[in-house]
């Protein structure tokens, strides 16, 4: 069961431990509440009721149940871990592999060689945070317990929360560097596809031209998260992502179930010990050899 620790601040003197929790933590209400009746909280190692007073100094702790495990299939695939800890691991996930299962297809997933991975655990819960497509390469990351994940996917759209991809591309941006700020949307009638649209959601991706030529490598940073937002904006540029079968053309001998997009980069602010992490990930042999092979 995760326990969460907080030394109450001066400007938490005089809350009450609800609130503390919630504010501190940065807990949901539903967490709370579990840990209310199905965990424990504590404040200097005494049990606390919701409306005791907390003052400077003192430690909260609060520990929180999981919710009903998961038992998906274990399915024994290969993954490169990059980092872990007790609160989140940090996953270069292969392409193309999806990252959960779903209704839509009973092909494995990273969720299955996660599970297969820790020895197919009883409290097995999947909670991934930044998801990547199935034919997605790179780094994504996948918390241990729901409160992480609450706290990471409050940041994963803000600047605590870094993101970076590289992507070979059809012909090039004209400008070696710049940003796409151009709304998303869904097209009608349409279940995934998404297209630049003035009634669409606001969208900013920053490119930057790192080898031009007929076939390009384009470095890019979200500054916001929409579905498909890579693809989109760079289809919409002229410049679709190579193999892209939804946005481009698909490469079905040199790019089999996938396309060149590999998530290179993150960089945040853990968010329970508070250090600065960051991971790369180079872009993978196949990506490159497109550059190298095309004349």
């Amino acid at each position: 069961m995760p326990e969460y620790r907080l030394v109450i601040p001066p400007e938490m003197d005089g809350m009450k431990v609800r609130h503390a929790a919630l504010q501190g933590l940065h807990m949901s209400s539903s967490q709370y509440k579990r840990a209310k009746f199905q965990g424990s909280i504590t404040l200097d190692d005494q049990p606390a009721m919701a409306d005791a007073i907390v003052h400077a100094g003192q430690t909260l702790c609060v520990s929180v149940p999981e919710k009903e495990a998961q038992k998906p299939e274990a399915v024994d695939i290969p993954l490169h871990i990059v980092y872990e800890d007790e609160y989140l691991w940090v996953i270069d996930k292969p392409a193309p592999l999806p990252s959960a299962v779903s209704t839509r297809s009973d092909s494995p997933t990273l969720q299955n060689a996660l599970f297969s991975r820790l020895g197919q655990p009883d409290d097995f819960v999947y909670r991934p945070v930044n998801r990547l497509d199935k034919g997605t390469s790179g780094l994504m990351i996948v918390a241990r317990d729901a409160h992480t994940q609450q706290l990471l996917q409050r940041m994963l759209h803000t600047p605590d929360f870094e993101r970076e991809y590289l992507a070979v591309v059809e012909g090039c941006p004209a400008e070696d560097e710049g940003w796409i700020d151009l709304p998303i949307g869904k097209c009608e009638g349409a279940t995934i596809r998404r297209e630049v649209r003035a009634d669409g959601k606001e969208a900013r991706t920053h490119y930057r031209v790192m080898h031009r030529g007929a076939r390009s490598l384009i470095r890019l940073r979200l500054d916001t998260g929409r579905t498909h937002q890579i693809r989109v904006h760079m289809s919409h540029m002229g410049c679709p992502i190579t193999g892209d079968f939804l946005y481009g053309t698909e490469e079905t001998k040199s790019l089999p179930g996938r396309f060149a997009l590999h998530s290179c980069f993150i960089g945040l602010k853990h968010p329970c010990t508070q250090e600065k992490i960051t991971f790369q990930s180079s872009l993978p042999e196949n990506l490159e050899r497109l550059l190298k092979n095309f004349t």
